[in-house]
Parts: structure tokens; sequence; C-alpha cells
């Protein structure tokens, strides 16, 4: 009997431990893309990670707080804090990832300078995006924000707008589908690259790669220690990942690490 309960134990270490699994929430195109490529490096360290697509900015980070997803890797860290305070998340952010520039994109114009009067402009209807578009746009001599507007600037900020520009505001992931229905959209770097436009060729204008914008994965304020956590960093922040954005993307988003 104790041979036998010996060979039991000793089978029983001999199996493989089983892999951890987590569903990580993203958006569709880049960001899922580059997921997948988290996923593979991942699998090394006895890692699984199931992706699941979102089409908006809002529901993966209902979906993260309710428990139906582990982590999430599509927004950057003014979103998230804007998400926390006005509905209570206890979500925290544990790694950077990607930055997208925002652009300014025509279906109509050339360049900016031909912007007429009274024009059509699209920007995201989510605070800080919109802030994002608006500062954009001001950096580009077409309006002027409040002093102290900041990251959070807003339509009503704006205290000069010599062309008496029409400020429309969409979803985001909407903004693409606007451009032959208004002069100008502040388009994200990743619905941009998922309507098939190129940022880096296609944009009027586009912000700086080093501000403030750098996306981030996020996780419950309760799981940011557990080891997954960890690996799921590790594989994300890895060389092999890097390149890849480096050599898929040529710039139109760029690694944050």
């Amino acid at each position: 009997m104790r041979i036998l309960a010996l060979l039991a134990l000793a089978a029983a270490f001999a199996l493989p431990a089983q892999a951890e699994k987590i569903r990580v929430g993203v958006t569709p195109g880049p960001h899922a893309q580059i997921m997948e490529k988290v996923r593979d490096q991942a699998k090394a360290t006895g890692l699984e990670i199931e992706i699941l697509e979102f089409s908006d900015y809002v529901v993966p980070n209902e979906a993260l707080a309710s428990g139906d997803l582990d982590a999430n890797s599509f927004q950057h860290q003014p979103y998230l804090d804007n998400q926390i305070a006005d509905r209570g998340y206890k979500l925290v952010s544990v790694a950077k990832t990607v930055t997208f520039p925002l652009g300014l994109f025509s279906a109509k114009l050339k360049s900016l300078e031909a912007l007429p009067a009274k024009a059509k402009v699209a920007i995201p209807n989510d605070p800080t995006n919109g802030g994002r578009a608006l500062i954009l746009l001001a950096h580009q001599g077409l309006i002027k924000l409040r002093d102290g507007a900041g990251l959070a600037a807003t339509p009503l900020d704006i205290t000069d707008n010599p062309k008496n520009l029409r400020i429309v505001e969409l979803d985001a992931a909407q903004l693409p589908r606007s451009l032959n229905d208004v002069d100008i959209a502040a388009i994200n770097g990743n619905y941009a690259l998922e309507a098939g436009l190129d940022p880096t060729k296609d944009a009027l204008a586009r912000e700086a790669a080093d501000g403030p914008y750098a996306n981030v994965i996020a996780v419950k304020a309760a799981d940011k220690d557990k080891p997954w956590v960890k690996s799921l960093i590790a594989a994300y922040q890895s060389p092999a990942v890097k390149q890849f954005v480096v050599d898929t993307f040529k710039g139109a988003l760029v690694p944050a690490w």
C-alpha cells in the first residue's frame, strides 16, 4: 500500500501544471492584433489569454468592473481616470502599452489651410478624447481654449473661434464614417487604422507621439499584485511584441514602454 501511495504521489507531481486562463478585453484592429501577439508570448509562461473584442470605449470597463473580464487593453490613462471618477470603478492601470497619436483627417480637404469658414469639425464625444481633439485644434491655431482647461477641455472652453467652426461630437468609433459629412474629423489612431486610413500619410495634422495619452493595461484593483498580472505585463512588454508593433504599424502607433 505504501508503495502504491508513493507511486500515486510521484505521478501527481509529474503532471504539468495547469495553465492559468484570463479574459482580456480589447477594441478591434491594432489592440486586438497586438494582444494576439501577446497571447503567443504568454503561452510560454503558462498564461492562456482569451481575447474579447468590444466595439466601443464604454463596455470594456463595465465588463472589467463586473468581473466578466480579468483585464482590458484599449484606453489611455486620462480616459481611465475619467471613467473611475464618473463611475466609481475600482480599476487601476498596471502597465503602459502603445500610443496612438490622434489625427485630423478629411475626405474633402488637402490641408488645414483650406478649411472654410463655418466648417463642420467632428470630435470624439467622450470627455478625454474630446478634450484631446480640441487641444490639437488649438495647437493648429484653429481655436483658442480657456486658460486652465487642460485635458478635459470641452467646446464650452473655446474662447476664440475665428472661422466659426461648428463642433460636432460623435462616438469615437463613428468618426471615420463621418468623413463624407464633415469637413474634418479628429480620429483616434486605432479607429483610423481600422478604417483603412494611414495616420502617417493621410492625417492633415497629428499629435506628438510623446504626449500624455499612452494606452494602458487595466485590471481590478484587487488583482493588481497577482502573478498573472506580472506575466501579462512581461508578455506585452517583451522585445518580440515591441518589434511586432514597429514592423506592423510603421509609426502609426508607437510602443510606450
